[in-house]
């Protein structure tokens, strides 16, 4: 069971007492979550496999969701979906030379929320565009063409 205050907190101790090969499968469906304090998600999905190994726990994950952004043409906010795959070590501590810097923690709880976070971000589209047909504004008078045609645009069809 997750906590509201750490939603991707999952509790793993039990694995790593268990033998190489054996697993989990972690589910999380949430209708709005807080990844961080400028970074929400709307209908966020989940999954996460972790696998005992020699080395660590292996977690391969599938999360989704919906994130509220800015058209950079017609400044229109709308629900961008996000969606990211990642697999990631975390190490056992008493290994040397762990070929990573995520660890398992004492307490047996691992949070998914900064790398999820991490990895979603990295899905963010540099120019978000609300549809690929969206028109933008007039640059003469700021009309939003996808909703209005405004008196320059009229004159540009005219002279076209």
């Amino acid at each position: 069971m997750t906590h509201p205050r750490f939603p991707l907190r999952i509790n793993v101790g039990f694995l790593v007492h268990q033998t190489v090969g054996a697993n989990r499968d972690f589910t999380f469906d949430f209708p709005l979550i807080q990844l961080g304090a400028d970074f929400e998600l709307t209908t966020f999905q989940g999954t996460a496999h972790i696998s005992r190994t020699q080395q660590g726990l292996l977690v391969e994950s599938e999360f989704s969701g919906f994130v509220t952004l800015e058209c950079v043409r017609c400044l229109e906010t709308y629900a961008q979906p996000l969606t990211t795959h990642f697999s990631e070590l975390y190490s056992f501590r008493h290994r040397r030379n762990a070929p990573t810097d995520l660890y398992v923690p004492d307490d047996g709880y691992i949070d998914l929320a900064p790398l999820v976070r991490d990895y979603l971000i990295l899905e963010l589209p540099i120019k978000p565009i609300c549809r690929p047909d969206c028109r933008g504004l007039c640059m003469y008078c700021g009309t939003n063409l996808n909703l209005a045609t405004c008196e320059h645009q009229m004159q540009v069809m005219l002279d076209g």
